[in-house]
């Protein structure tokens, strides 16, 4: 047992990759007869417990962590209280369109048949999620992409969503606060990402654009993800998507007891990855970095007419 054990020091919980019946031919070897039921509760006794991976240990630490924290958190407050729209917005990981298993169970009288292989070439298509969640009005729209998750992908999501809904909930808003995360289409390292808010968001609706990342390997945090994509998770559960219609079907349907609405719309237009922005291109881009933390924080505005 002593090379097979492993656990918390600071508990004394402790756990083993043997099973039980191995265990028990183990002590047989060693003339003590014993049954595997027996060993499980000696276990038990002991302090052993079957336990699963728990994800805690951060690979991404920054001393700066704590501190974009507290910035966000007064940021989200001062835009709040000036009635301005503050938005969450992240993807969420692709879906294959498709008579594909999806992980969860529903309630039904049979369960579903579905293909015993999730391959890429039997699928209709791929589902690319992307979330803008708005904090203030408790409000999903989600965005289904059909190609790649590029910035600029994630800039008209972001540009249709205030088509939509965000300039008639917000008919006099001249600034707005996207809460993001470090990576992905939104990334804060990536240029094009800067570019697509200038050209789609700040000159086309005037709009002074105010972004803040959260830090890296800190992407749960982000609203998006436990008030938007958990709850559309939820509601998916178990049931096949098998066709862009029925990934539309049950975003729309996401529904929550606090209020939560969720608005879908499908975007067909096909993305290309590796676009690279220019440095001319770049000087386009009006951009004021804060003094703290700088490239988590920065301020697009509309460009000079």
């Amino acid at each position: 047992m002593e090379c097979e054990t492993a656990g918390d020091p600071i508990s004394g919980l402790k756990w083993t990759h043997r099973t039980t019946q191995k265990i028990a031919d183990e002590l047989r070897k060693l003339g003590i007869e014993v049954c595997r039921n027996t060993v499980g509760r000696l276990l038990k006794k002991m302090g052993f417990s079957l336990r699963l991976n728990s994800k805690k240990v951060s690979a991404c630490s920054s001393s700066d962590r704590d501190a974009q924290f507290m910035k966000i958190q007064r940021l989200r407050k001062l835009f709040l209280r000036r009635r301005d729209p503050v938005i969450s917005v992240d993807s969420k990981k692709k879906e294959l369109v498709g008579c594909f298993k999806n992980a969860g169970t529903a309630w039904s009288r049979q369960a579903v048949q579905v293909n015993d292989h999730d391959f890429r070439s039997m699928a209709e298509g791929i589902a690319i999620p992307y979330g803008i969640y708005d904090v203030g009005a408790n409000r999903g729209f989600v965005c289904v992409g059909m190609s790649y998750e590029t910035p600029e992908f994630a800039a008209d999501c972001i540009a249709t969503w205030w088509r939509a809904e965000g300039r008639k909930r917000y008919p006099r808003a001249k600034r707005l606060l996207i809460l993001a995360d470090g990576g992905g289409g939104n990334g804060f390292r990536c240029h094009a990402w800067k570019l697509g808010v200038q050209e789609k968001l700040c000159n086309r609706y005037g709009l002074n654009v105010m972004v803040s990342h959260y830090p890296p390997g800190t992407s749960k945090w982000n609203p998006t993800d436990h008030r938007l994509f958990s709850e559309i998770s939820k509601n998916w559960a178990g049931k096949s998507l098998d066709s862009y219609a029925t990934v539309l079907k049950y975003i729309r349907t996401t529904t929550t007891s606090t209020g939560l609405r969720v608005r879908a719309v499908l975007m067909r237009k096909q993305y290309r990855k590796g676009v690279k922005v220019s440095d001319a291109k770049m000087k386009c881009v009006r951009i004021r970095r804060h003094q703290r933390m700088p490239a988590w924080n920065y301020t697009i505005k509309p460009a000079k007419t």
